[in-house]
């Protein structure tokens, strides 16, 4: 029998726009049973609001995946350039990438 574990090639397109990519700082992540929704946004110094420059909503399955994803480059990126060092503590500052807080349901 033939192997079938033959990789496929994808041909993505990018565009003008998205290649110039969207600087982010503060990430929302909130989920339901079916998706996870990621807002991206970015928080300046001395400016008290913002707005959400992307959205990303996906499957809990490509979330995982995404997440997977992430740790195996954050771990290349380390071990080529060194540790990569996180400021403060995400609890004490309002900056970064965290859950957004999930609605509150009444209870009757």
């Amino acid at each position: 029998m033939a192997q079938q574990n033959q990789q496929q090639q994808i041909n993505i397109e990018l565009g003008e726009k998205e290649a110039e990519g969207i600087y982010s700082n503060l990430a929302l992540i909130t989920h339901s049973p079916a998706e996870f929704v990621i807002d991206f946004t970015r928080m300046l110094p001395g400016v008290p609001k913002t707005k959400v420059y992307a959205r990303i909503v996906m499957t809990p399955q490509h979330a995982k995946s995404l997440l997977n994803a992430l740790d195996e480059n954050i771990k290349k990126y380390e071990s080529q350039f060194g540790e990569i060092k996180v400021l403060g503590d995400s609890k004490s500052k309002p900056f970064g990438f965290h859950s957004a807080p999930q609605p509150t349901t009444a209870k009757k």
